[in-house]
């Protein structure tokens, strides 16, 4: 999918800090935690929330009243004649959203549309499904977010044991995903100096008062310190495989959101008008089962061939890891160099909270690239059914 009219204005984004499972946002509703985000975002950009030609939402976990989705959230920020979709598509939800939004933007339908992503994996739902068949007309229980984490139903197997798959096959040691995963610790640490200077860029601090009290939240929760002793001290998650805790992601909880415009819009609403932004493709793709992090390379390919580009074009690359096998994959499959990607920090550190970890990665993406004086992005990710999503962009500074 091509974009030739999409523009995304330069600061016209935000983040929530990402917050470990069942910590300080796992009390807060995240529709309503998400809408006050947006509130707030909005009026610090001047932009009027009736001006908003669209609202497009995603949330793969499902919350109280969720079934509402994007026309709530529109109520909630002050825009009650503003509507959109409410999409899902588990991790590539932030690209689907973004890609949504985009082709709103590209045909005309608005030139100010907010494409937003929530989701709160901490204290997910039971949900109970009938079946008159059933002994006695006795039901089916699922655990939305632990059941599906833990079993494709048409692989048959946990998303780890697709990480292990590709461990085997591509002969990817245990400690070449330690040493990865040590390397994406060090790149983290760059958006922590000089008082977190980097993350400043998109983050915003999040005032709540759930269960646990009234507090601010200024920065990603429940960060693991890897360090070479600790990682090398961990047990694999499976038996006698290869990926540890070090390696893999946790979950999470957060939100995140940015504007896609038309070029006139996006020189109204940015912070900094020598700096552009312009989004160029989304692409996607699958793998053969069970080996999940193979497709974000098939996505990559896709969104690249649509933007016109190939991979030796491409500064910054950004992907959502939950496995660090999956970088190493790419990285080979490719010729980018894992070591050169997820600058900053990548969901294999700060965390997953499911349908926004995408989309704060994209503003992780354009912000290196703004710093770098400007160039063409490339973000992709893995998500559930062995399938990824991925967007390319580029920035220019002036």
């Amino acid at each position: 999918m091509r974009f030739e009219k999409v523009h995304i204005p330069y600061g016209g984004y935000w983040s929530t800090p990402f917050c470990r499972w069942q910590g300080s946002l796992s009390g807060e509703h995240p529709i309503r935690l998400a809408a006050s985000c947006a509130g707030a975002f909005l009026d610090g950009a001047g932009c009027e929330p009736e001006s908003l030609d669209g609202i497009h939402f995603g949330m793969t976990v499902p919350q109280h009243k969720s079934f509402w989705g994007a026309p709530w959230i529109g109520a909630l920020i002050g825009a009650e004649r503003v509507t959109g979709p409410t999409l899902s598509q588990a991790c590539a939800t932030s690209a689907r959203v973004i890609a949504s939004a985009a082709a709103a933007v590209e045909l005309g339908a608005g030139g100010r549309v907010l494409a937003l992503a929530a989701d709160r994996v901490s204290n997910g739902p039971t949900l109970y499904y009938p079946d008159p068949s059933g002994p006695g007309g006795r039901g089916v229980t699922e655990h939305w977010v632990w059941d599906n984490f833990n079993e494709d139903p048409h692989a048959d197997v946990a998303m780890i044991r697709t990480a292990e798959n590709i461990a085997a096959r591509f002969g990817y040691s245990r400690r070449a995903q330690d040493d990865l995963a040590l390397r994406r610790q060090e790149q983290y640490g760059m958006a922590l100096a000089d008082d977190r200077a980097f993350q400043r860029r998109y983050m915003v601090d999040v005032p709540v008062g759930g269960t646990r009290g009234a507090k601010t939240v200024s920065g990603d929760e429940g960060i693991r310190e890897r360090t070479g002793e600790r990682v090398q001290a961990l047990a694999p998650v499976i038996g006698n495989g290869t990926v540890t805790a070090a390696a893999q992601t946790h979950p999470a909880d957060g939100n995140a959101g940015l504007l896609l415009t038309a070029a006139g819009q996006a020189e109204e609403l940015g912070r900094d008008n020598a700096v552009s932004v312009r989004l160029l493709s989304f692409g996607e793709g699958r793998a053969e089962t069970a080996y999940m992090g193979m497709a974000p390379v098939a996505a990559a390919e896709a969104a690249l061939a649509d933007a016109g580009l190939g991979i030796d074009s491409i500064d910054v690359v950004k992907t959502h890891n939950p496995f660090a096998v999956n970088d190493l994959y790419f990285a080979e499959a490719t010729g980018f160099e894992a070591e050169r990607m997820n600058n900053y920090g990548s969901s294999l550190v700060f965390g997953h909270p499911q349908g926004p970890t995408g989309m704060r990665l994209v503003l992780e993406l354009i912000e290196e690239l703004a710093l770098r004086g400007g160039g063409y992005g490339l973000f992709t990710g893995c998500a559930a059914g062995d399938s990824a999503a991925a967007v390319v962009l580029k920035v220019d500074a002036r």
